[in-house]
């Protein structure tokens, strides 16, 4: 696989990753897809003065919006892949589980613990005060951990075996 092309991939990934969380942020920052995002502290204070809604991993919403974020993610990183030069199971694999591990540190160490926590477009409508709840590092950090490496295999299993179908043709 050519490395170069990886290490580009891995900053538009990363870009398209970010246009997508800010528009998420700007669209649905109050659908539970989003709200399921906030450390349960946050939940709690901001479901005190708005209606509450089911921000669950069994909500239908958060998980049609996880299911579509794994969809476009194995599309994208197949592609990806195939561009950088796999065509084996495991070089898809070991591909698809790489950019997901690394989207999920930026997401962690960059988008969280920086951008979120630090930026007031990002907080809930009632929640602006908390500055400590916006802070958990752990609440962000165990995300990645798990569910997000089990997310990260699922994908990255996908991207492999549609990475070495499509190096059959």
């Amino acid at each position: 696989m050519m490395w170069w092309v990886i290490l580009i991939e891995a900053i538009i990934f990363a870009l398209i990753f970010t246009t997508i969380v800010f528009i998420d942020t700007i669209k649905g920052k109050y659908s539970a897809s989003s709200i399921h995002n906030y450390p349960p502290d946050i939940q709690e204070e901001y479901f005190k003065t708005h209606e509450r809604v089911d921000v669950s991993n069994k909500s239908i919403k958060v998980i049609l919006v996880k299911s579509l974020g794994i969809l476009i993610f194995i599309g994208i990183l197949t592609l990806s892949s195939y561009l950088a030069g796999g065509r084996t199971f495991l070089e898809g694999f070991l591909f698809g589980f790489g950019l997901m591990m690394w989207i999920g540190l930026y997401d962690t160490f960059f988008l969280d613990w920086v951008l979120f926590a630090n930026l007031k477009m990002f907080r809930l409508e009632g929640t602006e005060h908390m500055d400590k709840a916006y802070h958990q590092k752990w609440f962000h950090l165990k995300g990645i951990l798990f569910p997000g490496s089990v997310f990260g295999a699922i994908v990255a299993s996908f991207v492999g075996l549609f990475t070495y179908l499509i190096g059959l043709i």
